[in-house]
């Protein structure tokens, strides 16, 4: 089987290689023919040591495909279904479950210290304990959601991570007051998803902000108002809300530096969603002063913030209805033999999404 592997942390590329296989089927698992697969930044800082991944491992965790075979104990899905890759499975009986929280369940994350693959040279895993840039993955049978007929993979695929996180810290996490004025820093698949969710709540301003121009440029074919370079963020600030700040300010890169400038542009009593998923050891600094007297409120997104599965409903719901463009975000398609054409894709920004064909 084929599979792109990263032998070390800290390497900037990926081995396409054949004599990879998919292990860990029995009991209360699912095989799943891999058919397209999304590059998140995420798999790019986990390459890079950034998010914490042991390896070797095959990098990849929004995709989509078929169900091969189920194991034994599985009933709700059977061989030839079509399904949706979820990286963040809800076990139903944690605390966080039973809160309703299922988004911050921890059975997912403990998934990624099981290898999912096997060479000759030894163990391999998958991240965030799947590992879809593979041509087949084994996961625990809630990590396999069904998806309809009409759904094609690589929409399907995109709902399994970026667009997810991006509607969802929108809707859920933020849940934005029709009217307000919000403003998007970092303007790829997932700041595109917050843009059409701002838009969706009836945000009256929305003002996307972005580096790269082709970025800046499809903002506002989705929905943004305004579309800026980071260095025109203090004007867009005094000529959008006369120097107040942004009712809600989405900082979508993860970084501290970023995080910073996206609380300064935050108006007092306004919100800072944090989506964006940064390094263990980049520290975001505030006075006591500025937290008690500023009143913002910061409110980190994981996941979308919300029930994993019914934001996934709620996704193609909302496409079918032509209220979201999910087509769109796929700029570029490579086949899994040009993996590297297009982590190059992400690193320089040319990409919203690239769709891994398999």
């Amino acid at each position: 089987m084929r599979a792109a592997v990263l032998h070390e942390i800290g390497q900037d590329k990926l081995d396409v290689l054949d004599d990879v296989e998919a292990v860990g089927f029995g009991p209360g698992r699912v095989r799943i023919r891999v058919r397209a697969t999304g590059l998140c930044h995420s798999d790019l800082s986990a390459m890079a040591g950034v998010l914490p991944q042991p390896g070797p491992f095959v990098p990849g965790h929004e995709g989509a495909g078929e169900i091969v075979e189920v194991g034994e104990g599985v009933s709700h899905l059977k061989a030839g279904d079509r399904v949706v890759v979820c990286w963040l499975p809800a076990c139903g009986t944690c605390p966080a479950c039973k809160r309703g929280q299922t988004h911050l369940c921890l059975a997912g994350f403990l998934n990624a210290g099981t290898p999912n693959f096997k060479r000759p040279a030894g163990d391999v895993f998958g991240f965030a304990g799947t590992g879809t840039f593979a041509e087949e993955v084994v996961v625990d049978a809630g990590c396999a959601v069904p998806i309809p007929d009409d759904v094609p993979f690589d929409i399907a695929a995109l709902i399994g991570c970026g667009v997810t996180t991006g509607l969802g810290a929108a809707l859920n996490t933020a849940d934005v007051e029709a009217g307000s004025s919000v403003a998007v820093i970092g303007c790829g698949g997932v700041g595109i998803s917050a843009i059409q969710g701002a838009r969706l709540k009836g945000a009256a301003e929305i003002v996307a902000v972005d580096p790269v121009l082709s970025r800046r440029e499809a903002a506002l074919k989705f929905g943004a108002t305004k579309a800026i370079s980071p260095d025109e963020l203090a004007d867009a600030k005094q000529s959008v809300t006369a120097g107040e700040g942004f009712d809600y300010v989405f900082e979508v890169v993860g970084r501290s530096a970023t995080a910073r400038t996206a609380y300064e542009t935050t108006r007092r009593g306004g919100t800072l969603v944090v989506v964006g998923a940064g390094a263990l050891d980049d520290f975001l600094q505030l006075s006591m002063f500025e937290l008690f007297f500023d009143e913002k409120r910061i409110l980190p997104s994981m996941y979308g913030g919300g029930d994993v599965l019914r934001s996934y409903e709620r996704a193609i719901a909302l496409w079918r209805a032509g209220r979201i463009d999910l087509a769109s975000l796929i700029t570029h398609r490579v086949p899994l033999a040009d993996i590297n054409e297009a982590l190059d894709q992400m690193r320089t920004g040319v990409a919203l999404r690239t769709c891994i064909e398999i």
